[in-house]
């Protein structure tokens, strides 16, 4: 029986044979802890972040999804900034529903385009 974490490290590692970050199309990498959400653009060739967002800097007393989605905005405008319009999601083992739903839905009605 898998424990939760293994469970998601196990898909984790096959999404990320499927979701390679390039030069032309980066990777959006979402991480989600119990309080905090995070997100990063990722030059996978280079190893380097081009562009990054988190819900620490928020002050704001909101619920999760709100925040989550305010995270997509952030990391839409961040990415826009950098030169980056489309990119590569990655959802890093979690499924695609709840938190990472709304930062997904936040950073396409930002600008990004996956």
């Amino acid at each position: 029986m898998l424990t939760k974490e293994e469970r998601r490290l196990k898909i984790k590692t096959r999404v990320r044979g499927k979701v390679q970050g390039t030069t032309e199309c980066p990777r959006l990498s979402v991480f989600r802890s119990n309080k905090q959400i995070y997100a990063q653009v990722i030059d996978d060739t280079t190893g380097k972040t081009i562009a990054s967002a988190s819900s620490l800097k928020l002050e704001d007393k909101l619920p999760k999804k709100e925040i989550a989605a305010k995270v997509g905005e952030m990391i839409a405008k961040n990415a826009i900034e950098a030169g980056v319009e489309k990119v590569a999601f990655d959802r890093n083992g979690y499924l695609y529903h709840g938190r990472i739903k709304e930062l997904a839905d936040a950073a396409r009605k930002g600008g990004l385009k996956f």
